[in-house]
């Protein structure tokens, strides 16, 4: 079964999120909209428009097409400087239970 573009474009800010370990509240910042708004679209409440994306992909470096791609895609194409560093303190298993549960409750964590 595949995803819908909206559920796709949740799962990958949800996946951008944990790799570079920044909050709802530090992409909120970035964007220039409160936590709340970023809330609600990550959990499905509003819409990711278009223009959000594509603030969303410069603001990680990425193109847009690549977060529109998904989680992998977007995650792969994250520029190196931008991703958490190795070794922050947890195993790669517990990383890849994380990365699998932030996309799928849409990066609420």
């Amino acid at each position: 079964m595949s995803m819908g573009l909206d559920e796709r474009v949740r799962s990958a800010i949800a996946a951008l999120l944990y790799a570079t370990g920044e909050s709802q509240a530090d992409l909120a910042a970035a964007l220039r909209v409160s936590q709340a708004q970023v809330s609600r679209r990550q959990s499905a409440t509003a819409a990711w428009s278009l223009a959000d994306c594509e603030a969303v992909a410069a603001h990680y470096g990425i193109d847009v097409l690549e977060l529109l791609a998904g989680p992998t895609r977007a995650a792969e194409s994250l520029p190196a400087h931008r991703r958490r560093p190795a070794g922050s303190g947890r195993t790669a298993a517990h990383a890849r239970r994380r990365t699998a549960a932030a996309v799928q409750d849409g990066g609420a964590r």
